[in-house]
């Protein structure tokens, strides 16, 4: 663990125990495969929305999350009210942090986005007011402001899109934090077992009664014009966004393709 986190227990009154279906429908089908064991863990309720407004919190500790990449803050209020949110790169225990309309552009605070200058990094940002963050999240990740035009924010997304989002969406200044995670190794396949994520088999390495890309003598390719899923579907930089998603209006510039 890196040494900016701190070494309290997570705080009791914020975990919540959810019981885990392994890959499980409600008719007790498996409908994600290679899903199951793993270590028992918590859930840490975390504060998306930061709707005591105005209101300093003071930053106790910063934690490991076992559910999600980014770390979290435990932040409390005057009244000792304590909740965990997402933390910011360069958080550190004893720095103030505030949501509210205005105030300092600063690391952690969270303001509306019309509230928030041209160029400024964001996270954990509103896709509708007062519902909560739901984008930006993952560790270091962050979005940038390009413009304010008429009731809307445009924002450059990690993925390279280029989206509006109303000037009324909370957002929190700075990236996310653990910015190091995607250069971390597994180093062994327990750790995925750990995590509850079973051995997954190759296709190719499959009969052709169990998979498309099955059969052949030796090790051959798939054999087709082009990948498909166990059942037949085309897979490998296929399209699975919706087409009619109602958020397209939104998009001012799809995501550059790889």
């Amino acid at each position: 663990m890196p040494k900016i986190l701190s070494t309290k227990e997570p705080e009791k009154r914020l975990l919540k125990f959810i019981r885990r279906k392994a890959g499980r429908s409600n008719s007790g089908r498996i409908t994600v495969r290679h899903r199951g064991g793993g270590v028992k863990r918590m859930y840490r309720i975390v504060d998306f929305g930061q709707d005591r407004l105005n209101q300093p919190a003071k930053v106790l500790a910063l934690e490991y999350d076992p559910n999600r990449t980014a770390f979290l803050a435990l932040v409390q209020y005057s009244d000792q009210e304590k909740r965990y949110v997402i933390a910011a790169q360069g958080l550190r225990v004893g720095d103030e942090v505030v949501a509210g309309d205005k105030g300092e552009i600063k690391t952690g605070n969270r303001f509306p986005l019309k509230n928030v200058p041209v160029g400024t990094l964001v996270f954990n940002i509103e896709l509708e007011p007062g519902r909560g963050g739901k984008m930006v999240r993952s560790a270091g990740s962050s979005a940038r402001v390009l413009a304010q035009e008429g009731d809307f924010t445009h924002l450059a997304m990690p993925s390279s899109e280029v989206r509006k989002v109303s000037k009324e969406c909370f957002a929190t200044i700075g990236a996310v934090s653990n910015e190091g995670h995607s250069f971390e190794r597994d180093g062994k396949a327990g750790l995925n077992r750990y995590r509850g994520w079973r051995p997954t088999v190759r296709g190719t390495a499959m009969n052709p009664l169990d998979h498309p890309h099955g059969g052949g003598e030796g090790k051959t390719p798939t054999g087709m014009k082009y990948p498909k899923t166990p059942w037949g579907k085309p897979a490998r930089g296929v399209k699975t966004r919706r087409r009619k998603n109602w958020t397209n209006r939104f998009i001012i510039q799809r995501r550059k393709k790889k």
